[in-house]
């Protein structure tokens, strides 16, 4: 795949089986952005770290976001940072505004809806414990992305069988393809 691409985990980060893990090894140009606290993130600090890591960046790459780093990705273009990045690619965002949610918020609430500066899918699943179809629905529609229903994945992650996850890494190509972003 030719994209520059910046990996975004979420709440505890992505272990060795989780497609994120797993895609950066099989992409190592790719880079992830790293945080200082994994279990208790705080939303201005992860904010910045996140803006590090795209300075960093040779270009502007393609947010590849699971989780809160959904959300940590709405935060940061929220910032109005003067840094660009190609696109979001934001997979089964967590809804820290529900009382389900597993974790203090610690600034990740209320969510961002202004629309995104940028290109960005929402890619849902309809059995996710931590968000409603419904509320994924109408933040991919506040932020201007397009919403992709991938059927009854659960949180798409290692727990829910998407370990190398072969038809989320096509759906990244493809939005990739639809933004002209290559490297």
């Amino acid at each position: 795949m030719k994209c520059d691409v910046l990996i975004l985990a979420g709440l505890w980060n992505s272990g060795p089986e989780h497609w994120q893990s797993q895609w950066q090894e099989r992409y190592p140009a790719w880079t992830k952005a790293q945080h200082r606290d994994w279990n208790c993130p705080a939303r201005d600090e992860w904010v910045a770290e996140l803006d590090a890591a795209i300075a960093a960046c040779k270009g502007a790459p393609i947010l590849v976001a699971h989780s809160l780093g959904c959300m940590l990705v709405a935060h940061w273009a929220a910032s109005r940072s003067p840094l660009m990045v190609a696109g979001a690619f934001l997979v089964a965002p967590s809804d820290v505004e529900a009382p389900s949610y597993p974790a203090p918020v610690n600034g990740f609430a209320p969510i961002p809806l202004a629309p995104l500066p940028f290109p960005s899918m929402v890619l849902a699943s309809g059995n996710d414990p931590y968000i409603t179809p419904e509320r994924a629905a109408a933040l991919a529609q506040a932020w201007g992305s397009r919403l992709v229903h991938i059927g009854e994945a659960g949180h798409v992650n290692a727990d829910s069988g998407h370990g190398p996850w072969p038809e989320g890494e096509r759906l990244l190509q493809e939005f990739c393809d639809q933004i002209g972003h290559t490297t």
